[in-house]
């Protein structure tokens, strides 16, 4: 199973529109154009079709967690104070 198969499996199962997709890979600064999101989604024999990467994959996934959970919490140590 290619990359491209599993964004157009996550795609389908979530009902996510190419608009969300794009939301979602803003939500960790990742930018792709609708039209080159749109040659990820083609057949592998058309002449536009675009192979997707590990790097897209990963950022969408990483976007995707954010998305359903939120954006993670600080995780600073609580400050203690000093007495003197």
């Amino acid at each position: 199973m290619t990359n491209n198969d599993i964004l157009k499996k996550l795609r389908v199962a979530l009902h996510l529109k190419n608009t969300d997709i794009i939301a979602i890979l803003k939500l960790v600064d990742f930018e792709i154009s609708e039209s080159e999101l749109g040659a990820i989604f083609r057949a592998e024999d058309h002449q536009n079709y675009k192979e997707c990467g590990d790097q897209l994959l990963r950022n969408f996934l990483n976007g995707l967690i954010i998305h359903m959970r939120g954006p993670m919490e600080s995780k600073t140590a609580p400050v203690k104070k000093i007495l003197r």
